[in-house]
């Protein structure tokens, strides 16, 4: 029988115990941030122990979000959870893991983008300067027009499947852009050098048109692509201010290979190379030494400009006497002085009786 004494030393360690045991529980508050671990992973049922007296349920509505968390979770994993109820009416916790799963995601993007990993994106939406894009385990972003290797008909690559790259994030912004280019650049270019030459024609799909030119996808072998320029001096021989509006995202022109641009890894390509400058036949008409009779079309800063029916001529302002001045419609008499084939144009000096102080 036991004593007195012993009975109570025997009461006062079982309430120590009782004691210890539950101050090693905690007690979740809302918008806690605790470290669990997974005990279930089910689509109908996720059990995070977080240390409290029973285990987290998670909370997660969204299907795409929750097909994401039976996908790249298991039993086991280590995760930081966000406490949306500290006690339902259940008498469990109640715990989100949006937060733990969007850390993951932005450090794996971080890391995509690094390593310039391939990724397979599904085209959602078509907009005018390129495509809203996803991978099956839920990275949504943008695929601009500028970025893509190739454009067929647009409307023909909706709920297709292509390979990109991540190559530019922000967090804040919640802003991912995808391109082709980056993982399919190098090797295309290499491939598209040994298969054409400078001087061959090809036929080039519209990519992305810029106030600088236009961007291209050329087909140099069957499924196989490569980027094309055309600048904006090489879309015609007569001098343009802005690209014509004739040119659409989409539409295909024949051009010609002009270089290979080794850095950016794309072709310079030429559409007015695929017809004679009209200026070589202009120019027939004219000679080193001729003398002429024209009219001052325009007065600029580098001189006197004229037109000869589509040929331009210039008088230089260092050619003309420091004294005399001369306004739009003035005739004068010139003589040739060079034909300058490069800058397509006629470089004219003045016809003088005699040289006038400070002539040069």
């Amino acid at each position: 029988m036991a004593t007195q004494a012993q009975s109570k030393s025997h009461a006062t360690s079982m309430a120590d115990l009782m004691k210890s045991v539950s101050s090693t529980f905690i007690s979740p508050k809302k918008g806690d941030v605790l470290e669990g671990t997974i005990k279930k992973l089910q689509s109908s049922e996720i059990l995070v122990d977080i240390g409290a007296k029973t285990e987290a349920v998670v909370l997660e509505k969204d299907k795409r979000l929750l097909r994401n968390l039976l996908s790249s979770l298991k039993v086991g994993d280590k995760v930081n959870v966000f406490v949306l109820n500290p006690e339902s009416d259940m008498g469990y916790t109640v715990v989100s893991l949006r937060r733990f799963i969007d850390d993951k995601l932005w450090i794996r993007l971080a890391d995509i983008q690094k390593n310039k990993e391939k990724l397979h994106v599904i085209v959602n939406e078509i907009t005018k300067g390129g495509f809203l894009v996803s991978t099956s385990d839920g990275i949504a972003g943008f695929l601009p027009n500028s970025q893509t290797v190739f454009i067929e008909n647009s409307q023909n690559l909706l709920g297709k499947t292509l390979q990109a790259t991540v190559i530019e994030i922000s967090r804040p912004q919640r802003k991912i852009i995808f391109s082709q280019k980056i993982i399919m650049g190098s090797e295309n270019f290499d491939n598209a050098v040994k298969a054409l030459k400078v001087g061959d024609k090809v036929e080039a799909t519209i990519s992305n048109i810029a106030p600088f030119g236009i961007f291209t996808s050329v087909e140099f072998s069957k499924g196989n692509f490569v980027e094309g320029f055309i600048h904006i001096s090489e879309i015609s021989w007569e001098q343009l201010p802005t690209i014509p509006d004739t040119f659409k995202v989409g539409d295909k022109v024949e051009a010609v290979v002009k270089d290979f641009d080794k850095e950016a890894k794309r072709l310079n390509l030429s559409i007015k190379a695929l017809t004679k400058d009209p200026f070589e036949e202009k120019v027939k008409n004219f000679a080193v030494d001729q003398k002429l009779k024209a009219t001052v079309s325009r007065v600029t800063d580098q001189g006197l400009i004229f037109d000869f029916e589509g040929v331009e001529g210039i008088l230089k302002k260092e050619k003309i006497p420091p004294t005399v001045t001369y306004a739009e419609g003035d005739s004068l008499n010139l003589m040739v002085s060079e034909i300058d084939k490069r800058k397509r144009r006629i470089v004219l000096v003045p016809v003088l009786m005699e040289k006038p102080i400070g002539y040069r």
